[in-house]
């Protein structure tokens, strides 16, 4: 038996009493059967945000006179909204450059069917991860980055235009987006960092933190921003290292850290369980 076609919003607003209410009985009132609902107040910030997935089988308003209604909620509650459905499944890139563990997980979890979307093509300044993407059956497409950064992101941009790409994944790509490339795609580039933010920046970051002894490594996903490394947090994870381990084993820790969460990061935004709020995010597991 197939899954029901749902529909997912997403809303954050000023916290006042009745929007539970409100938007539990905008589903009932209109034939829906509310398959999952979460949400949060926040006293510091008398925020409220919320996640409401509901079956559209028995449903009464097709989806332009959906969206109409949810436009007219949240003018009357001043509602930040996202609205998303279950047969529309997100259309990703990845972009990498030459190391394959990141983008390993990622296929391979796709090719399992677990994270959510559609993988429809990999995008790299280097050939050498063309065989990883030709193992899982995924375009591969080769955009050198130069001298001309803004003909190399023009390429890009056509790319992911002709094939429809909704989210682009960096899967340690090596290359820093320019301030107008971000703004494009604000919200929807996932980057995977080498350490626990905030953390040792630059270059050879575990030789760094194997000269300051740490005793813990971590790895952050975010959304990318103009301000490098400073974007809404959407997954993090780490694990204790000692004495004992050297540059090699911090590296091998560090790789399945960074595999491990930038995965749960694309699995979590594919599914529609991250709202950002200002410079953070509200991620309902």
């Amino acid at each position: 038996m197939s899954a029901p076609v749902t529909a997912t919003l997403l809303v954050g607003c000023r916290d006042r009493t009745g929007l539970v209410a409100a938007l539990s009985e905008f589903v009932f009132a209109n034939g829906g059967n509310i398959l999952d609902a979460d949400q949060h107040s926040e006293s510091e910030s008398g925020q409220f945000f919320m996640r409401l997935v509901w079956d559209l089988s028995a449903f009464r308003l097709d989806r332009p006179r959906l969206g109409e209604a949810v436009r007219d909620l949240a003018k009357r509650f001043d509602l930040r909204w996202d609205l998303t459905y279950s047969d529309q499944r997100p259309r990703v890139a990845v972009f990498a450059s030459r190391t394959p563990h990141c983008l390993y997980d990622l296929l391979l979890n796709h090719q399992l069917g677990e994270i959510g979307g559609d993988i429809v093509c990999v995008v790299s300044n280097h050939a050498d991860l063309a065989p990883v993407a030709a193992h899982f059956d995924v375009p591969f497409e080769i955009v050198p980055v130069g001298a001309d950064k803004p003909a190399a992101e023009a390429a890009q941009e056509r790319l992911l235009a002709d094939r429809r790409v909704d989210v682009v994944v960096l899967a340690r790509y090596m290359q820093i987006l320019s301030p107008g490339f971000v703004a494009r795609w604000e919200g929807r580039i996932i980057n995977i960092h080498h350490s626990f933010l905030p953390a040792f920046v630059g270059a050879r970051p575990y030789h760094q933190a194997k000269e300051r002894g740490v005793k813990i490594i971590g790895a952050t996903a975010h959304y990318v921003t103009s301000q490098l490394d400073q974007g809404p947090i959407i997954d993090q994870d780490v694990c204790r290292v000692s004495h004992r381990d050297n540059v090699e084993a911090m590296v091998r820790k560090g790789r399945e850290l960074e595999r491990q969460v930038l995965t749960r990061a694309v699995r979590l935004h594919l599914e529609h369980r991250v709202l950002v709020s200002g410079n953070r995010t509200i991620v309902f597991g």
